[in-house]
């Protein structure tokens, strides 16, 4: 089938594939590459919306065993659902973040580099603030961050708990 040029020169949009009847003879929705439309598989880096749209990465952490004594930065960042780059980012750009490196220069993690990472995490991911702000909260006072976090910790689970028991209601 040739395509005419219109008058402006441009080409005719291109024919809509036909519908896919399956087994049980109804018609299956068809999913063609429309432009403009956001296609389900989509390469690259996050956005922070669509982070922020999973609140549970620290919850979900909660429930993590932290049994071993040191972590590699890939199993790190697989945790917080980061990339490792930005792992070292946050290393090079926070100063309570000190993880051991061996020989080779790989960096362990301890639980106490983890539980910073937790601060951290929720300060610029949940909380929304710069890396600025972050820094100037941690240097103000850092218990008091650390106390805020874990009050926010608790609170979010005994939400959790409380909407489980309306559920079960």
């Amino acid at each position: 089938m040739m395509h005419q040029l219109d008058l402006f020169g441009t080409d005719p949009p291109p024919p809509k594939p036909a519908p896919v009847a399956t087994a049980d003879g109804k018609d299956a929705p068809v999913l063609a590459a429309t432009p403009g439309l956001a296609s389900p598989k989509k390469r690259g880096r996050k956005s922070l919306k669509e982070l922020a749209d999973d609140p549970h990465v620290i919850r979900d952490l909660d429930k993590v065993n932290l049994d071993k004594q040191y972590y590699p930065i890939s199993e790190v960042a697989a945790m917080f659902k980061v990339n490792a780059s930005l792992v070292r980012y946050w290393e090079n750009e926070f100063d309570i973040l000190q993880p051991k490196k061996n020989r080779k220069g790989d960096r362990l993690f301890r639980q106490e580099d983890i539980h910073h990472l937790k601060l951290i995490y929720h300060l610029l991911r949940e909380r929304k603030y710069t890396i600025e702000g972050a820094k100037q909260k941690l240097k103000e006072d850092k218990k008091l961050a650390a106390r805020n976090f874990e009050m926010v910790q608790a609170l979010l689970k005994v939400r959790g708990f409380l909407t489980e028991l309306k559920d079960q209601l």
